[in-house]
This record gives structure tokens, C-alpha cells and sequence, in this order.
């Protein structure tokens, strides 16, 4: 669990000790047109009064400045809405924000990924937006290592086996000293890096900076892709969903992959050509695929994605700890409470010209 900052008095930083930080906490029902989308993902990210309470406990020190509503969908939104200074949400109606909510000051955005409220004009002046940057870390680390092990040891075409009813005895050996590419190395990737490093993999790494990563053996920009893509024996895409990163694995760049290379995407599906990928699946230049992300989600019944050989198809479950994704994500926003009521800056702010 998260631990907080070391306790201390808030009220001086207030300016009056009685005044009350209202946080107005947006849950939503699942409905396959939004998020979440299952009924068994509304209780993962669903914050509760008896969670909110928890998280109490662990920042007395916040929590004695701090009012919060509970609700769900808009139900209450436009009254409450009033006198809020943070909103806690996934999504929220954004037309006229500023004269609905005159006392905001900054929104946290219960996920990684904002691209669902880009573009951010509607933002009004003054307002900050954050996201849920580190919350999926460790998550999607061991997803990142097993992922990587499952196309090693030859999983996909195991499963697409005994889908079929097909023996082939598919060996493999240990994976040390095999190249994986992470593309995005960020909160997921990093993570994913990690713990790769640990199996006695060469790590290289793609982000936008191309600023080092203590577990990446060799980073590059994202305009040199292309320049370390065919040395990866298995590429692990978690790349948010950008103008600069929507189609960067097209077909072109998915045929200058190793033959026989395996891939895995937690992304967001923007980034990836899958028509492209199972045509080269289904022509044995990939070894094997996991895709944890897709749109629409869920995935339709009728997708052909389903039955592509050698693509292992899981429901967005790569990077939400399925039992302490809201006490986490509660713990960033106490955090960032207790920056607030100090006057020092937010952390995980978003940046509306990036969409991250």
C-alpha cells in the first residue's frame, strides 16, 4: 500500500483551520457504452463510503480538512457541483464546467489514459487535470512478465492446440538472454522493464524523451523506433492513446519485426493495425500475440479477433489490481490533497497539448 507523507498539522497551511476541501467523487454504473463496462469491473473502481473512510485512516492529517459526496453518474452532479473544488472521476460532462463548478480547482481522472476528454478546451481557466499515473505499476509489471514468458514458452499456439485438438510438442528454453523491446516506457512499461531485467533479458526501451530508465539497457526516442524494432525477439507495447502514437504499429512497422517474434499490446488499441496483425499471425512471421485492449470494448462477439491463431485475446485486465485499485488510487489523490492544502504543485498533472 502506498504510505503517505509524514503526519503533521495542515491548519496552517489553510489559512483558516475550519474551512472544509469538498471533493465530489463520481462513480459510474457499468454499461457496455461506457466505463466501466461489466458489472464485475464496477466493483473494482468503484469508490465506496467504507473505502473512502480506509483511506481516512491512512491520511488523518487530510482527511480532518476534507467534505467529500459520494455519488453515482450525474445524479447529483450540477448541485453538488457548486461548491467543489476537486472532482474525482472517470468521465464528466464538461459543457459549461466553469459556470456549473465556480470553486474548481482540479480534477483527478480515475485512469492512465484521458484520451476520452481530449480535446481538453473544455478545461476551464485555472483548472488543473491529473491522472492516475503509477497506480498500475506493479500490476502491469508481473502482466508484463508473464506475458513475455507465455510467447517465450509458445502459450498462444499451445492454446490455439488444444483449441483445435492438435498435439505438437512446442519446446522451449530459458529466456535469459533474449531482447525485449518496451514501447512506452512509462508507469506500465517501466514496470514491465522492471521486471524483465530481472530474468537476465537485454531491455531497450521507447519513450518521447528518451530519457533512461534504470532497467532499460538502451533507450531511443520514438522517431527511432524502427532503428531497435527488428532486434526485439518480444515487443511490449503501453502507449497512451495520442495523435503521435495512434497507428505507429501499422503494417509496414509490424513487418520489420524479427520473424518470429512474438508481441503484446496494454495499451490502448490506437496504437496497433490489428487486421494487420492477424494477417501476420496467420502467415507465421509473428510467433504469437496478447492484446489486453481494444475498441469497443468489450469486444464484440462477432469479432474475427477471436479466432485469429495464435492471439491470446484477454479483457483489459492487464494493469487494475482487482482488489486495491481504489484504495491506491485514493492514496494519489490524499497525497495530492495534502500538496494542495500546502500550496505546492500537483503531481501527475496532466498536459492537454500532449493527451498525457
Amino acid at each position: 500500500m502506498r504510505q503517505h507523507e509524514p503526519s503533521q498539522s495542515l491548519a496552517k497551511h489553510t489559512g483558516d483551520p475550519l474551512r472544509k476541501i469538498k471533493v465530489h467523487v463520481k462513480n459510474n454504473h457499468a454499461s457496455p457504452e461506457t466505463f466501466p463496462s461489466t458489472p464485475e469491473s464496477e466493483a473494482v473502481f468503484t469508490t465506496t463510503p467504507e473505502r473512502w473512510a480506509e483511506a481516512a485512516e491512512r491520511h488523518p492529517d487530510v482527511a480532518r480538512h476534507v467534505d467529500v459526496f459520494i455519488d453515482w453518474d450525474c445524479d447529483n452532479f450540477t448541485r453538488s457541483m457548486r461548491d467543489t473544488e476537486v472532482l474525482f472521476c472517470w468521465d464528466l460532462p464538461t459543457r459549461d464546467l466553469a459556470k456549473i463548478a465556480p470553486n474548481l480547482k482540479w480534477i483527478h481522472i480515475i485512469g492512465a489514459g484521458v484520451e476520452h476528454l481530449c480535446p481538453m478546451d473544455w478545461v476551464p481557466e485555472g483548472v488543473q487535470v491529473v491522472n492516475n499515473k503509477g497506480a498500475h505499476a506493479t500490476k502491469a509489471g508481473e502482466f508484463g512478465l508473464m506475458s513475455i514468458l507465455m510467447l517465450h514458452t509458445h502459450m498462444p499456439a499451445i492454446v490455439t492446440n488444444q483449441r483445435d485438438g492438435n498435439w505438437q510438442s512446442l519446446f522451449s528454453t530459458p529466456i535469459a538472454g533474449k531482447t525485449a523491446l518496451v514501447v512506452g516506457v512509462g508507469s506500465l512499461g517501466g514496470g514491465a522493464a522492471t521486471q524483465l531485467k530481472r530474468l537476465g533479458l537485454e531491455v531497450l526501451g521507447v519513450n518521447r524523451s528518451g530519457r533512461p530508465h534504470p532497467d532499460v539497457d538502451e533507450m531511443v526516442t520514438t522517431d527511432r523506433i524502427d532503428d531497435v524494432l527488428p532486434r526485439a525477439d518480444y515487443v511490449f507495447v503501453s502507449l497512451p492513446s495520442t495523435p503521435q502514437t495512434v497507428g505507429l504499429f501499422d503494417r509496414r512497422r509490424l513487418q520489420r519485426m524479427k520473424p518470429g517474434a512474438g508481441i503484446v499490446n496494454v495499451g490502448r488499441s490506437s496504437a496497433m493495425d490489428y487486421e494487420a496483425l492477424s494477417d501476420l499471425l496467420r502467415a507465421g512471421h509473428l510467433s504469437g500475440a496478447i492484446i489486453d485492449v481494444f475498441d469497443p470494448e468489450p469486444l464484440p462477439p462477432e469479432s474475427p479477433l477471436w479466432h485469429v491463431p495464435n492471439l491470446l485475446v484477454t479483457p483489459h485486465v492487464s494493469a487494475d489490481d482487482g482488489d486495491n485499485y481504489v484504495p491506491i488510487t485514493l492514496d494519489i489523490l490524499f497525497n495530492n490533497l495534502r500538496r494542495h492544502i500546502r500550496g505546492e504543485p500537483l503531481q501527475n498533472v496532466v498536459r492537454p497539448d500532449l493527451g498525457y
